[in-house]
């Protein structure tokens, strides 16, 4: 993988006589820039793939500061056999476990605390688990965090901006063993919750010349490459003869 921080060591020598170049070398990295700084994470075990109709079973929620919230949630609906295969929780598991409404307003509480704080929050495909937690808040009318001054770093999203024409999967563990990071146990909230911080932080220290170094900045470039990925995919769609994608402009919500 190339590094888009790396350059000379030192100035070529240059011939000939006249006025000395100016020096046009990139900047430095950004020593306060987000990735230098603590982050949140965010993610969800679920009991499908639509953010809008299926439920969270459990959380991990990991602070900038300590005091990680994790835990499990009874959705109170059947968990198809199709899920459980992927994460392992069953009903059973669930059992004892707090209802939807009492187990994510602590979720939301938290998030809320981060939106008051500034505090960056990884999530990886958030526009899934971001849709899905809002839905849940929506369904058992809960208290919700000013979802728009919330300030999201997605590595799914950074890493198609910074290597786009990387071929193959882009899962959580596809891009993990790509860049190196740990990942225990794939599909286990806390697990997925921290190799995807890691990843973000990766992401930011190996491209520092190419990803926005202040949060807000990075939301708008990660809307930007999500509006470039649409158009990159109705092209190919096109030449295929395939129906077109219209552009989504509500990231990091789907």
């Amino acid at each position: 993988m190339p590094d888009a921080s790396a350059r000379p060591a030192e100035e070529p020598a240059r011939t000939g006589t006249g006025r000395r170049a100016k020096n046009v070398l990139p900047p430095l990295d950004d020593p306060n820039a987000w990735y230098r700084r603590p982050l949140a994470s965010l993610d969800f075990e679920t009991t499908g793939i639509d953010p809008r109709r299926d439920r969270i079973l459990s959380f991990a929620a990991l602070s900038d500061v300590g005091g990680d919230l994790m835990g499990m949630v009874n959705p109170g609906v059947p968990i198809p056999e199709s899920s459980a295969d992927i994460h392992g929780i069953t009903a059973s598991d669930l059992a004892s476990s707090p209802m939807s409404a009492q187990a994510l307003r602590p979720v939301l509480a938290w998030v809320h605390d981060l939106v008051q704080r500034r505090i960056g929050l990884v999530v990886y495909n958030a526009s899934f688990d971001l849709t899905l937690l809002r839905a849940e808040a929506e369904r058992h009318q809960l208290d919700q965090p000013d979802w728009d001054a919330l300030l999201v770093v997605d590595p799914f999203v950074i890493d198609w901006g910074v290597d786009r024409d990387r071929r193959g999967q882009r899962r959580l563990s596809d891009v993990a063993a790509h860049y190196g990071v740990r990942l225990d146990k794939a599909h286990d909230a806390a697990h997925d919750a921290r190799a995807a911080r890691e990843l973000a932080v990766t992401m930011g220290t190996s491209f520092p010349q190419v990803v926005a170094s202040s949060l807000p900045m990075l939301m708008a470039q990660q809307r930007y490459w999500i509006a470039a990925r649409t158009m990159d995919w109705n092209r190919r769609a096109h030449e295929l003869g395939r129906g077109l994608t219209i552009p989504d402009n509500r990231w990091p919500f789907g």
